[in-house]
């Protein structure tokens, strides 16, 4: 069955891509040039062992002209944007024709140039994985993990042709878990039909336990990794899995997979999830699955990962793929790509049943205030948010509160706000669903291509019936202040900013006596108080409390307060401001129209 499965997939495969697929007649695996061994002998170590194989290069045509062949490592890996120098873990490179070595040098930080023409070319090396991430790769003596762009050279010219991967598990590690395809029960060996998809195929190795589930007539497998017993409760897991998976495919109303693999790593003290064509790697703790109340704080992870099916792997800005390896990618749409995607999160929760409306309001009205209490809201748009990811949002400092805002925060509110916007213009007939539903049908399905820049909004503005240049501009491109209750008024609430005047706010963060952080426009920022600044006194008393010893002063009131900075002493004297956060409420309106009772409903799936 298994192989019948495996077939089918690469007759649609072949259909596919350009480049058809050649298959050999006795064993009915796809011939391909390329063949990667990996192997962990050692896994205490904390070393993958690969080699790359190209074979019958003559018959090659990519590369007939060429004096030399490039095997090159990515720098970054998609859905995490940063560059990440893979190649800096690389070590033992050898190379040969499978009789003797053959000359090559490294020409540039990842790639390395093997000379000759070689009608083959077996390259080597270890690669060091003591990073247990979502976006590198780890190994010891308990589990494997591995990111494909972290582990396996490429070489340009075959990003598209298929290979074969070889894995050899360290002895007594009976069970792997993956989006590859498996080509036979015999063997741990698998099929990938191009470099992109080799990389999009995250592998976990070792004695995991995996739960089976079906969801939208998909099979899914859940592979759980814990170091010590595993604490999930199996059918709860289950069965809150499939709620979520199948209230994600309701968005957009058809499924893109034959096969879906969570890899769950269940170990204190990490977190985070990265998306894949078929699978997803999440981290949460050990008590993430096993009662209804720790199942339903995690589970909004698990409705991100699973909703970057559509949103990002298959509807994306069309920077976003195909993809280059060793450069930035840069896109203005990360706010869709990943906001929305938070923002479809929740909503996914409450689709499911997870979460109560009450619950949902809740996030919503949090979400709000996570980006209207950042200075940097009015700093950054959400566009240069997403532009600038590659060297602010994976790079902040201790001013970064101050001069960025989060994509992810702020595209998942202006999701809400779009998704309010077309429910009202509308009449509740559609909602930000449609508007997701005809860019996988225009884009990816009909043009086979990712979305540009002002095709999104077209979308949001066909959807709507509306012009939108006006939200677009001022929202996306620009850091105006948001005009909250333009949007919920179309169901009947109305947001609420409560200032407050009376609360005393140094506006530094202090650990352990030292300031780590400055919020810009408070008392500490404007007093001239700097990162760094050790507090010795403040008031002239010695204080190891300082939020205590600023909550009994009032607003209006000096403070003096004495630091040493690079080993001398300075006291600054300054008055203290009030706390310059917002609370915010939603509330119901007073007397709803007929109209805005019905579109509250169907906001929040009220039946």
């Amino acid at each position: 069955m298994k192989k019948t499965l495996f077939l089918l997939f690469l007759v649609v495969n072949n259909f596919l891509y350009a480049k058809p697929l050649a298959f050999d007649e006795e064993s009915k695996i796809p011939k391909t040039n390329i063949i990667y061994e990996l192997s962990m002998p050692e896994p205490w170590t904390h070393y993958f062992e690969v080699s790359m194989t190209l074979d019958n290069i003559d018959k090659i045509s990519e590369l007939k002209n060429y004096d030399f062949v490039d095997f090159k490592m990515p720098v970054w890996t998609p859905g995490s944007y940063l560059i990440r120098e893979y190649s800096k873990n690389v070590e033992a490179v050898k190379v040969n024709n499978g009789t003797k070595p053959l000359r090559f040098e490294k020409t540039s930080k990842n790639t390395w140039r093997v000379y000759g023409k070689n009608n083959k070319i077996t390259i080597s090396y270890k690669v060091y994985s003591f990073e247990l991430s979502v976006r590198n790769s780890f190994l010891d003596d308990s589990h494997g993990y591995l990111n494909g762009a972290s582990i396996f050279l490429y070489v340009p010219q075959l990003k598209m042709s298929p290979s074969i991967l070889n894995i050899k598990p360290y002895k007594n590690w009976n069970t792997i878990s993956t989006g590859l395809k498996r080509i036979s029960d015999d063997n741990f060996q698998y099929f990938s039909p191009d470099f992109d998809i080799l990389v999009d195929s995250p592998i976990e190795i070792g004695t995991h336990k995996v739960l089976n589930f079906k969801a939208s007539n998909i099979p899914h497998s859940i592979a759980l990794y814990s170091n010590a017993p595993l604490l999930a409760d199996e059918k709860l897991t289950l069965e809150t899995f499939k709620k979520v998976t199948e209230a994600a495919a309701s968005v957009v109303g058809e499924h893109p997979c034959e096969d879906y693999t969570f890899i769950i790593h269940q170990l204190p003290g990490i977190g985070g999830g990265l998306e894949h064509l078929n699978s997803t790697t999440c981290q949460t703790s050990p008590l993430a699955y096993v009662s209804e109340s720790s199942m339903k704080n995690s589970m909004g992870l698990i409705a991100h990962e699973y909703f970057h099916l559509w949103n990002v792997k298959r509807i994306r800005p069309i920077a976003l793929g195909p993809f280059d390896y060793e450069n930035e990618n840069y896109t203005h749409m990360l706010w869709v790509s990943e906001g929305m995607t938070s923002f479809y999160g929740n909503n996914i929760l409450l689709r499911a049943g997870i979460i109560s409306p009450e619950e949902y309001i809740k996030k919503e009205l949090g979400a709000i205030g996570s980006i209207e209490n950042q200075v940097g809201n009015s700093v950054q748009s959400v566009a240069e948010a997403s532009w600038d990811a590659w060297i602010k949002y994976y790079r902040p400092n201790e001013n970064s509160r101050n001069n960025t805002i989060s994509y992810y925060d702020k595209g998942g509110v202006l999701g809400a706000l779009l998704n309010l916007f077309i429910i009202g213009e509308t009449k509740g007939k559609k909602s930000l669903d449609d508007v997701f539903k005809y860019l996988w049908n225009e884009y990816y399905k009909k043009q086979k291509r990712g979305f540009k820049d002002e095709e999104f909004q077209y979308a949001c503005e066909l959807i709507a019936g509306k012009n939108m240049d006006t939200f677009f501009s001022k929202y996306v491109w620009s850091t105006d202040e948001i005009d909250y209750n333009d949007f919920y008024k179309y169901v009947g609430m109305t947001l609420i900013k409560e200032t407050d005047s009376v609360t005393p706010f140094l506006g530094a963060t202090v650990i352990n006596g030292k300031i780590v952080n400055l919020q810009r426009g408070t008392s500490a920022y404007d007093g001239g108080l700097n990162v760094n600044d050790e507090i010795l006194e403040i008031d002239g008393m010695k204080t190891s409390n300082v939020q205590s010893a600023i909550s009994e002063k009032k607003v209006g009131e000096i403070v003096k307060i004495k630091v040493k900075r690079f080993g001398q002493e300075f006291t600054y004297e300054f008055s203290i401001k009030p706390n310059p956060a917002f609370k915010l409420k939603l509330e119901k309106v007073q007397n709803p129209t007929p109209e805005q009772e019905e579109l509250y409903k169907t906001w929040l799936f009220i039946k």
